[in-house]
């Protein structure tokens, strides 16, 4: 095809005097082309190449619809990819992408993150998903050699259920890291720094829970969120991947033990199995080696288990004790 830049070369070419040879080798066309050219006298029309099929095609009016309905939350191209191979999709990922680009806008780029040796570090965070008088929350332990993730879907995040969280992700996990990684939670620590730069006054019974599994906790570094940034990572993935879909599916409010149910799933499933492109392998296999280089489990902390008992027991009105006591 001749574009009008290249017309318009060849006609003042032709003006300058120059052969139909030497028009041809300076504007890398043929003769043939060059004649045709300047035998007319405007650009010539080609006709339009009639477009080929995608096979995408019969999934672009949902993915549309998908993605405008989901708003204001984001899906990734990986949970629509998974939506639409259910339904018979067999193109590629990149397809797709190209697709959604112009819909959603460029993607950030990741920030760089940095690897720890196998079994030596997990990192924490919680994931707020709705305040107010139904509050939900997720917790998430990330271990930084292999990325497997466990995710527990709570409705508080006070130290009781932060403690039965990191029991139920070392059980998870079969062992126990090294260090684990937190930012300023105030179930963890009470002040940064308190006893000096790096000694930190952590929560006494966090401290003590810490030591029964033999976990050193540690503060990320403040404003450089990239030393937490798998945990926060796997957070938005959490969120894009898994919540956001499952809530603007148009179901009626799922209770926790269904959540934590389809989020087990959900880990098994989708997220150990996903390729990580800084490491070139997956969650599964990287956990494989990381396993071996996990602390082996102690018994269940018996603070917690005391103060579950506690908890659990059954309360009544004076008017109750009165009437078993015989009390008039």
């Amino acid at each position: 095809m001749i574009t009008q830049e290249e017309f318009i070369e060849m006609k003042v070419l032709k003006k300058q005097g120059k052969s139909i040879r030497q028009i041809s080798r300076e504007t890398n066309r043929s003769r043939n082309t060059v004649r045709k050219c300047l035998r007319k006298d405007d650009v010539p029309k080609y006709p339009k190449r009639a477009q080929t099929s995608s096979k995408l095609d019969p999934y672009k009016e949902y993915l549309k619809k998908r993605v405008e309905e989901a708003q204001p939350y984001t899906l990734p191209a990986t949970v629509l990819l998974k939506e639409i191979q259910e339904e018979g999709y067999q193109g590629k990922i990149t397809i797709l992408r190209e697709f959604l680009q112009p819909i959603r806008g460029k993607e950030q780029k990741p920030i760089q993150r940095y690897e720890t040796d196998p079994g030596e570090q997990m990192q924490v965070d919680w994931v707020v998903l709705r305040r107010g008088a139904n509050p939900l929350s997720a917790f998430i332990g990330v271990l930084g050699h292999s990325r497997k993730a466990y995710a527990e879907f709570t409705q508080s995040e006070d130290e009781l259920t932060l403690l039965r969280c990191h029991q139920n992700a070392f059980e998870y996990f079969g062992g126990v890291p090294k260090k684990v990684l937190y930012d300023n939670m105030k179930t963890v620590v009470i002040e940064r720094d308190k006893y000096g730069k790096g000694d930190h006054g952590f929560q006494k019974t966090f401290l003590d829970f810490s030591k029964h599994y033999g976990f050193n906790p540690k503060l990320c570094h403040p404003y450089r969120p990239q030393t937490k940034g798998k945990v926060e990572r796997f957070g938005g993935y959490l969120k894009h991947s898994f919540y956001y879909p499952l809530i603007t599916k148009g179901e009626e409010e799922l209770s926790l033990g269904r959540l934590n149910y389809e989020a087990k799933k959900w880990l098994t499933e989708v997220a150990d199995p996903r390729r990580l492109r800084e490491r070139k392998s997956t969650p599964k296999k990287l956990f494989e080696k990381e396993q071996k280089y996990l602390q082996p489990l102690p018994p269940p902390y018996l603070g917690m288990i005391t103060r579950l008992e506690v908890e659990s027991i059954e309360q009544h009105s004076l008017e109750f004790y009165e009437k078993v006591g015989g009390c008039r």
